[in-house]
């Protein structure tokens, strides 16, 4: 029940969430913390998966490196993450393994073991609603140095993004904002001109759209761009679809395939001139970069949930839902897209 529920958006299922982790005795913090001047370290946690970090915690981190010019920032998560941040000198790493498939007992001993990295009363934790903290209800520091970011509850029911949300959290709680980015290691594309393709869904089919969609995308884009580099995710079953769809789509000799970790990917994405794919990790990497995106939000659980994660950033983006386009409107939505890309 605990990932369903933390993965919902919907205010009533954040409440159902809070009633049964009381049952062991989580309540979170109850007073508000109190902003230092100066701090010796400030550790950032991981919301745990890829797109959340460059969304939510990638503009925190942003944000702290300004506020605390000369403190530690210290990103709290697991390798996978911590690479998008590579090359980004101010950022330490602090390795977190959460045990996502874990029981609860498990999970929130986890956390209580991360607390003891958090002693010392000029040590602050900013907690962006991370699963390593059951949602801000365990206590990893004095209630005076945690800083919580509701995001499942903050702005209500309203249709505002995350990205407007935290950067909005950001100025009040620590009187500067901070903007989405990723640092990872550069990998060189050789291509250029290129459009960058993920269809990865992490194992959740319910994203996919069925049939010969992803081959049409895949047609579309090949018609539109000189070459092509497509993710073929973490092998087995993902990596079998997303070559069939390369081959049906007639346009096989334009692709690349990337096997890779997604860091290096994202390196890729931010050297591309277009980006498509499901709602993943990769939309937001394109957002940051500013990089032109169409993405397809399918297998949303709610309106509430697509407003909140549309990719946002300085780029053009164009996104779709499959509650309100059928298939064929979606690769129409997509023509529109790339014909605004100058080659």
């Amino acid at each position: 029940m605990v990932e369903p529920l933390s993965d919902s958006f919907e205010s009533a299922d954040s409440m159902v969430y809070g009633r049964l982790m009381r049952a062991w005795d989580l309540v979170g913090p109850s007073s508000k913390p109190e902003l230092p001047e100066n701090a010796d370290g400030v550790y950032v946690l991981s919301r745990v998966t890829l797109g959340a970090d460059i969304k939510i915690v990638s503009p925190i981190l942003d944000a702290m490196k300004r506020r605390f010019p000369a403190s530690r920032i210290v990103f709290v998560g697991n390798r996978k993450s911590a690479e998008l941040f590579e090359c980004d000198s101010r950022i330490e790493h602090l390795e977190a393994n959460y045990p996502r498939s874990g029981s609860v007992a498990e999970r929130i001993g986890f956390a209580e073991q991360l607390r003891r990295q958090f002693a010392g009363p000029k040590v602050i934790v900013i907690d962006p609603d991370s699963r390593i903290s059951q949602l801000g209800l365990v206590p990893l520091c004095d209630p005076s140095r945690h800083f919580h970011f509701p995001s499942r509850t903050v702005g209500g029911d309203g249709p505002a993004n995350l990205t407007s949300l935290v950067q909005s959290w950001l100025l009040e709680m620590f009187r500067i904002q901070g903007k989405a980015y990723i640092a990872p290691a550069a990998q060189a594309a050789d291509a250029p001109h290129f459009a960058a393709v993920s269809l990865g869904v992490g194992g959740n089919d319910s994203k996919r759209l069925p049939g010969n969609f992803e081959a049409r995308l895949l047609g579309e884009l090949g018609s539109q761009f000189p070459a092509l580099w497509v993710d073929r995710g973490a092998g087995g079953e993902e990596a079998g679809r997303v070559t069939a769809a390369v081959e049906a789509s007639g346009v096989a000799n334009k692709v690349r395939y990337w096997e890779g970790s997604f860091a290096a990917f994202a390196s890729i994405i931010s050297q591309s001139r277009f980006y498509a794919g499901y709602d993943s990790a990769g939309q937001h990497a394109a957002a940051a970069c500013g990089v032109p995106l169409f993405s397809v939000f399918a297998g949303a659980p709610s309106e509430r949930f697509e407003n909140r994660w549309t990719p946002s950033g300085p780029g053009t983006v164009h996104s779709v839902s499959i509650r309100t386009h059928s298939a064929d409107e979606c690769i129409a939505e997509l023509a529109k897209a790339t014909a605004m890309i100058k080659l």
